[in-house]
């Protein structure tokens, strides 16, 4: 139901959904039309070649003369001839699904000809036309004319993107039977990705000149979902993925002759639960007596609800009947009686909830106290420093600046104090990196040029440099029009170019389902936009510190943080239910399944999903951006607190995957010392979870200074 008090979601995080969802959200359903129309393109060009025979029976040469034909195709002036020749290449790189008896074979072919495509040749020539496709001002000045540009707009353009997709995401997923010469493939197209031959600049430069053009309203028929998710499948394949990031980080540890990483972070992360107290018998029994008077009484008071409940993270401290006797609470306090939605959904709850309480397990198997804490404490070299200078101001009466190592004249204490802080403490490779660039700078003559390795990211950086505020503005731009809480102001971009029909729906199913794609289309560009933006942050920082701090630098500038916490100020728990999907519409399924009929009623029902795996991917990934940004800044930290963040992120913990609550965590952990007292008094439960689940810091004050 969509239930205020989230259930434990089964939701497994990764670099990106499964195969055949990743390839369905390539597609609108406004665009379901033309996977036929490819199929007639092809056909028709087919049985003239090859009369009497269907794709899957020609043997590998045959197939391979068949594409080499098709890509002579490409070389003719008729604009039209080529746009059908693209159009049957489309439909192999799709899978020949009109030779299919099912999903899995569509999938199956789907890959094998996107590597028998791209050892053809086909990606550079498809990138030929997708740079005269992009000049082509023909096309720009015809869509700036128009009063509301449509699919029709952008023809060529998403037939060109999508069989570059398709042949990114194919080759760039992994599978064990992949034959040899497919894994040699898969690292020639990375090579050719990261490190361009004929061009100068990488191509994820070429994508990202496409963002700012479109953003500057130069060229409004871009379809710009199509162009966003092949740029994050392009770095996503070049630069690698969260697993491939945690491995580099290891090597250049290694490399650097810095101790190991203390654990691996994600399997930490994959381990941890959702916050939730254990509950002891007594207090199993004294709810199902309260909820029996309840029924007695039928009061539908919001004041009783913590009463059924077993949330740790006092969510709802706020409607606490021991509570409402304190008198004044800050206004920024009510953070959850500001929406009527959240009303209906607790009626809607407290039905589902007062059946399903008998039923419970027997509550000693709930009873499990945390073994220990799951991160190691970590100690910078510079809270050593600082606790050292204390000291000595304090015991001896001067200070020796960076010298850690005289302990003379400080009482014992002090020195096992320093001992403990030192056996934690922990150097990371951006330390290494400032210190390095710090010695540099001071000796530049008899040290000379750093050797700077030529690795994919540094390449992609380079190539970056000289218009990234750009490409960051325009990336925030496209983010805050796809957000669900942006209000349709005249002056935003518009996004949906490449989702709406040349003719308006005229009956309300026909609006109903165009109002579903939209929202589907606006979500999937979040999930693009936050998961490139993660992996650029995170590689960069990998990389060197200081392109890090460059490219947040130039968010923070464009006014990331306040955009992700206006993303946030949403009912979020229905945002990540969303049902903005229709299943049998989804490709490969639309493909080789006969369409039942769309009514109203089944548009409504959606899947039977428990969540949206896209929003609550979007979600996690925002968090982890903000908290990049706000790390050891203390200015960045402030914003946090001017801009009332606590109750938004607050709200925020109703999610209940352990990993989405832990970064909304860490972001209350940064500035709960500027959140006063009270507010730290009325919040004990979430002070707690921090302090389960957040990694310490050891003379950190984050709990009780002011």
């Amino acid at each position: 139901q969509g239930s205020v008090d989230c259930p434990n979601l089964e939701f497994e995080y990764g670099d990106a959904d499964g195969h055949g969802a990743e390839l369905a959200e390539l597609y609108s359903y406004t665009e379901e039309p033309e996977l036929s129309h490819n199929r007639r393109c092809f056909e028709e060009d087919f049985h003239t070649q090859v009369p009497g025979r269907r794709w899957l029976e020609l043997d590998r040469a045959q197939q391979k003369a068949y594409v080499m034909r098709l890509l002579d195709g490409l070389e003719v002036v008729n604009r039209d001839k080529r746009l059908r020749v693209a159009r049957a290449i489309l439909y192999l790189a799709q899978g020949v699904f009109g030779d299919c008896d099912n999903e899995g074979d569509v999938l199956h072919w789907s890959r094998h000809n996107s590597f028998l495509l791209y050892q053809l040749g086909t990606f550079s020539a498809f990138l030929e036309l997708l740079n005269m496709e992009i000049e082509n001002s023909q096309a720009c000045s015809s869509a700036l004319r128009k009063p509301a540009i449509s699919l029709a707009d952008s023809t060529e353009l998403r037939v060109l993107l999508s069989v570059m997709y398709l042949l990114v995401e194919n080759i760039r997923v992994e599978q064990e039977t992949d034959p040899p010469e497919w894994k040699t493939c898969r690292e020639t197209f990375r090579m050719e990705l990261s490190f361009p031959v004929h061009a100068e600049e990488p191509f994820a430069l070429l994508l990202f000149t496409m963002v700012t053009k479109f953003c500057s309203g130069h060229a409004p028929h871009f379809p710009m979902k199509k162009v966003l998710l092949l740029l994050w499948k392009v770095l996503l394949f070049t630069l690698g993925g969260f697993e491939a990031l945690q491995a580099m980080k290891v090597r250049r540890r290694e490399e650097l002759g810095l101790p190991p990483l203390p654990e691996d972070s994600i399997q930490v992360v994959r381990g941890m639960r959702a916050a939730s107290p254990p509950t002891c018998a007594i207090e199993l029994v004294e709810q199902q007596q309260q909820q029996q008077q309840q029924q007695q009484q039928k009061r539908a008071h919001r004041s009783r609800r913590p009463l059924m409940k077993q949330d740790s993270l006092d969510i709802y401290n706020e409607r606490d009947p021991f509570k409402n006797d304190e008198g004044g609470v800050d206004e920024e306090e009510n953070d959850d009686v500001d929406s009527g939605i959240e009303g209906e959904l607790d009626l809607m709850e407290r039905e589902a909830m007062v059946p399903a309480m008998p039923a419970q397990r027997p509550p000693i198997e709930r009873v499990s106290f945390p073994k220990g804490l799951p991160w190691a404490p970590k100690v910078r070299q510079k809270d050593i420093e600082h606790f050292l200078e204390a000291s000595r101001n304090k015991f001896i009466g001067f200070t020796l600046g960076q010298d850690t190592e005289t302990l003379i004249g400080l009482p014992r204490p002090i020195h096992e104090s320093v001992k403990t802080l030192k056996q934690h403490k922990y150097v990371s490779i951006s330390d290494v990196q400032i210190k390095n660039e710090e010695e540099l700078e001071k000796c530049p003559m008899s040290l000379g040029e750093e050797e700077v390795q030529e690795t994919p990211c540094e390449v992609l950086y380079r190539a970056m440099l000289y218009n990234l505020p750009q490409y960051m503005i325009a990336l925030l731009k496209i983010l805050l029009a796809a957000a669900p809480t942006s209000k349709a102001k005249t002056d935003s971009i518009n996004i949906l170019a490449d989702v709406l029909p040349e003719e308006m729906p005229i009956t309300v199913l026909q609006s109903m389902k165009l109002g579903i794609d939209v929202n589907r289309h606006k979500e999937i560009i979040v999930k693009s936009i936050s998961a490139l933006l993660l992996l650029l942050l995170k590689h960069f920082k990998l990389n060197h510190i200081y392109q890090f701090e460059y490219v947040s630098q130039h968010l923070v500038f464009a006014n990331c943080i306040p955009l992700i916490l206006k993303f946030f100020n949403q009912n979020i728990m229905s945002y990540i239910t969303a049902k903005n999907s229709i299943s049998v519409l989804d490709y490969p399924h639309c493909t080789v399944c006969d369409l039942p009929e769309l009514t109203a009623e089944s548009l409504e029902a959606g899947d039977n999903n428990q969540f949206c795996w896209r929003n609550l991917f979007s979600c996690i990934n925002l968090l982890r951006i903000l908290n990049k940004l706000t790390k050891w800044k203390h200015s960045r930290t402030m914003m946090l607190v001017v801009f009332k963040s606590a109750p938004i992120l607050k709200r925020a913990l109703k999610v209940k995957p352990a990993m989405m609550q832990l970064y909304v965590l860490k972001l209350l952990k940064i500035q709960t010392k500027y959140l006063g007292r009270q507010w730290r008094k009325r919040n004990m439960k979430t002070m707690s979870a921090i302090y389960q689940k957040v990694r310490h810091r050891m003379n950190d004050d984050w709990a009780y200074g002011n």
